[in-house]
Parts: structure tokens; sequence; C-alpha cells
């Protein structure tokens, strides 16, 4: 809808990044928060690889019903759902959980938040779209702050296969941006993202359970309470928290973030969640914080704060590089495109 006066149409899109940046934030910490109730299922003697399933299974049950309201998706954009389901749900997941398997998590984070980079590379060589110098900043303080916030220096490991992993993890994290992306600009013609999201994650919840074979689960685990920092807390709490928090608040803020702002942007603030997963474990479980990661959680609020100022400008017309059908360019409005 277009606006009817100069001071609308300044404020509308502002409007609009505002609450894209703030679903990004929300998405963050929803993300961020995973790892928190994780953790003590996991130690409560829960493969990591049964979290993961429990957490996307469970997801997909309570977004059935938005499944079978858009099922005409299944039709219409069949390779968009396969393609969100296989990477942005099951890849990510099972790569990530995988190559903490062979490294240490640090590392294997820090691969993983390459995502943003990876994205700006997507936008700009095979999209040939332009990015902004702030973006490209952004995604370098982010990428540095990352490094300090994991400590990465504190476990560094070689394993060929666990830092291939890792980057499989953060390839299908670049997968997951994208996708998101997919549509926005397609009027009514464009999937409904929650449609999307709830059809990602019954693909995902059927890939993930021929890798993690939950029928091999200690069940027994559930019925119990696993330990947060001296506190019993009952497993089903945990496992609430993971299914509704951590994964389908978390996917349906994220996705709408990436429509709202882009997937270069919206890739720079979710490197928040690094930052968000190492504050609630220094409050919950007791992990403390060091001066470092205080310092690159710093530098990281830095970077996604650059990126988020790098604001997508309204698409000029005009055939567009490459035999792209829209010459959307994300440009800045007092940066320089790149």
């Amino acid at each position: 809808m277009q606006a009817s006066s100069g001071k609308q149409t300044g404020s509308l899109p502002s409007r609009g990044r505002g609450v894209g940046l703030a679903l990004a934030l929300v998405s963050a910490l929803a993300f961020g928060g995973s790892g928190v109730a994780a953790k003590p299922l996991i130690e409560a003697g829960l493969d990591p690889l049964h979290v993961v399933w429990l957490r996307v299974a469970g997801a997909a049950l309570v977004m059935l019903p938005v499944a079978w309201r858009h099922r005409g998706l299944l039709l219409r954009r069949p390779a968009l759902l396969l393609g969100f389901g296989l990477l942005a749900v099951a890849g990510v997941q099972a790569c990530y959980f995988a190559a903490i398997s062979r490294i240490p998590v640090g590392v294997a984070l820090l691969v993983e938040y390459l995502a943003p980079a990876l994205v700006l590379g997507w936008v700009r060589f095979v999209q040939r779209r332009p990015v902004t110098r702030a973006a490209a900043v952004g995604v370098v303080l982010a990428v540095g702050g990352l490094a300090c916030v994991v400590e990465v220096w504190a476990g560094l490991s070689f394993d060929a296969v666990g830092l291939l992993l890792a980057l499989g993890a953060a390839c299908c994290q670049v997968g997951y941006f994208v996708l998101s992306d997919q549509g926005s600009d397609a009027g009514d013609d464009a999937p409904d993202p929650l449609g999307v999201i709830a059809y990602g994650l019954l693909i995902g919840a059927v890939v993930l359970t021929v890798v993690a074979r939950p029928w091999g689960m200690d069940w027994s685990v559930l019925a119990g309470s696993a330990d947060m920092d001296g506190s019993a807390v009952p497993a089903w709490v945990l496992i609430c928290w993971i299914v509704l928090l951590a994964t389908v608040v978390a996917y349906v803020t994220g996705v709408l973030s990436v429509r709202r702002l882009s997937p270069q942007v919206a890739g720079v603030v979710a490197c928040l969640e690094a930052v968000i997963a190492t504050v609630l474990a220094w409050v919950m479980l007791g992990e403390h914080l060091s001066a470092p990661q205080i310092i690159g959680g710093a530098v990281v609020l830095a970077g996604a704060f650059i990126a988020q100022s790098s604001t997508p400008a309204k698409p000029r017309g005009g055939p567009a590089a490459g035999g792209l059908a829209e010459p959307e360019e994300r440009l800045s409005s007092t940066g320089t495109a790149v």
C-alpha cells in the first residue's frame, strides 16, 4: 500500500524496520535460550540428538493445525517447503550437534555463525544485489565479537570432519535466512510464513527421526527432573520450554523478521543468540562470564547495531543483473552499496 504523503512514506518503512528488529531480537532471545534448557536434559541422560528430535517433533505437532490450514502450499511451493525443512530445520540442528561431538562447542558455534558473512556473499555474488558497507562492517564486528564470547582460543581443535560439519551448519543457516526471504516481494502470492514454518518442522521431524532414532531414547528421563544450577526442574517443563519458546516462537519471529529486514541484516542481528546464550548460562546455570566474553558481547552488540542501520531502500525499476526477476537493491540511507 502506497502512502499518500511524504510523511507517511517515511514513517511506514521506519515502523516496519522497528518491528523487524524487535522480532529479530525476540528470535535471538528464544533461540539463545535453547541451550540453557537442553543442557540439563543432556546431563540427565538424554542424547543430544534425542533432545533435538524432541524439540523439532514437538514443535511440528504444535504447528500441525497450521500446516493443515495451509495445505495448499504443498502444491504451490513444494521446493521451498522441502528446502526449509532440510536446511533451516534438520540441517542446522543435525550438523551442529554432530559437530560438537567432535570439536569444542565454542569452535562449532563460531564456525556456524560465519553464516552472516556467507549470506552477504550469497546476496552479493549469487543474487547480484549490492550490500552496504555498514552490513559488511557489522558482520566483521559480530564474528570477531563471537570469537571472544565463545572463547575460541580455549579449545581449538582441527578435527577436519568436525569443522566440516560446523561449516555445514553455517551453510544450512544461510539457507534459513535466504529461504525465509523467499516470496517477501510476491504480494498476494507470497507464501504464508507460518505455513512454511509448519511444513518445514514436519519435514525436519521426519528427517531427524531417521537420524536420531528416538526409539532408542531413555524415555524415563522425561518423567523425572533435571538439575539446573542446583535446582531440580521437571523434565517436561524444560521440554515445553524447548518446544514452545526455543523452536515455535524462535522460528516464527525469526522468519517474520527476515521478511521485514533483509537476510544479511537479520543474519547479523541473529549473532546476538550466542551472547544471549552465554548470559543465560551465566545467570541460570552458573557458568560465569570472563572479561573477554563480556567485551566480545559488547562488540557483537555494536556489530548488530551497525548492520541494522543498513536499511533497505525502495526497489528501483529496470532489469536486474544476472537475470533476476526483481532488481531490489539493499541500500543504506546513509551508507554506500558495495
